[in-house]
């Protein structure tokens, strides 16, 4: 079998692909159309987000058998499509689920404790002690949106707080011993932290807009280490100020599928976003919560043992 390997990944991918007889071949600079030209020589396809792969790429691809996408979504994908022809669709969220249960954590304390505040003061001169006393997780419930892979991860990170955790999911019976199963109601009338773990869908777009914020009982944190667009950053930022959102820790933002460094100019920078890059209970990361060095070697891992299973 013959695959395409569109982004670069770690090198074990195409080495051990390579041991099972899989013919291997690279292009990493093409223009779609290019690529779409081609498609018909290739049973499968590896790719991270370079393209959108969608119903006429799918059309040239006439001999596709899978794809397999780096990562734990979908979404660059027309999965219904590639499912009708007969295509197998191979992603790896077991590979990055705990470095993003990691970042999450990280993401909450550092809210908590006002790090990022604290470390631009101290290295500016100042020495504000009581302006930077924190809050603890102990005693605090932890909300997630999701538990599947990512949201387990968090969960059992938190296993080592005195915390509830609560999770609200479209699929029934999901919860485990580090999680407890609730109503959308209930985890709202409950949290004192959100923490999205969802797939970007039609039912999560949008998903995290004023009405659902108003319906949390409490003030509360919110921490987005899935889908950009499922956060609507101006009511977000109408909650920071109001004080319904206490702090947001985001390593996803709505707007990172445009020209990002095109937004800090004066004419594309959107009201919502000045205001998250010069709030202090706000802490920012361009996508990485899943992106560790360890992740690499094991999302690749993850495909191989995939495609292994299926084809070999």
């Amino acid at each position: 079998m013959k695959v395409l390997h569109l982004d670069t990944n770690h090198s074990l991918l195409i080495n051990q692909l390579k041991e099972l007889g899989f013919i291997n071949e690279e292009d990493y600079s093409s223009l779609k159309t290019e690529i779409e030209a081609k498609l018909d020589q290739y049973d499968g396809i590896v790719i991270r987000s370079r393209f959108t792969i969608d119903k006429l790429f799918l059309d040239k691809a006439t001999n596709l058998k899978f794809i397999g996408r780096v990562g734990a979504g979908l979404e660059n994908i027309d999965c219904d499509y590639a499912t009708e022809k007969g295509v197998a669709l191979i992603s790896a969220p077991e590979g990055n689920r705990n470095a993003v249960g990691e970042h999450a954590l990280g993401m909450l304390l550092s809210l908590f404790n006002k790090l990022n505040k604290a470390d631009n003061e101290v290295r500016s001169g100042q020495w504000l002690r009581e302006e930077n006393r924190g809050v603890e997780l102990d005693g605090k419930t932890v909300g997630l949106i999701g538990y599947g892979n990512m949201g387990k991860a968090f969960a059992k990170k938190l296993r080592g707080f005195d915390v509830d955790v609560l999770c609200y999911d479209i699929k029934s019976n999901v919860e485990d011993e580090n999680c407890k199963q609730v109503s959308l109601e209930e985890l709202q009338q409950k949290a004192d932290v959100l923490s999205l773990h969802t797939p970007q869908t039609a039912l999560t777009m949008n998903m995290i807009n004023a009405d659902f914020i108003n319906r949390f009982s409490k003030p509360f944190w919110l921490i987005n280490t899935a889908r950009g667009k499922s956060v609507v950053t101006k009511d977000l930022v109408a909650a920071l100020e109001s004080g319904k959102i206490l702090g947001a820790g985001l390593d996803v933002l709505e707007y990172e599928k445009k020209s990002f460094e095109n937004l800090f100019t004066e004419k594309e920078m959107p009201k919502a976003f000045q205001y998250l890059i010069n709030a202090e209970n706000v802490i920012l990361s361009p996508h990485v919560a899943g992106w560790t060095v360890e992740s690499k070697e094991k999302l690749a891992q993850t495909i191989v043992d995939k495609i292994k299973a299926k084809f070999c």
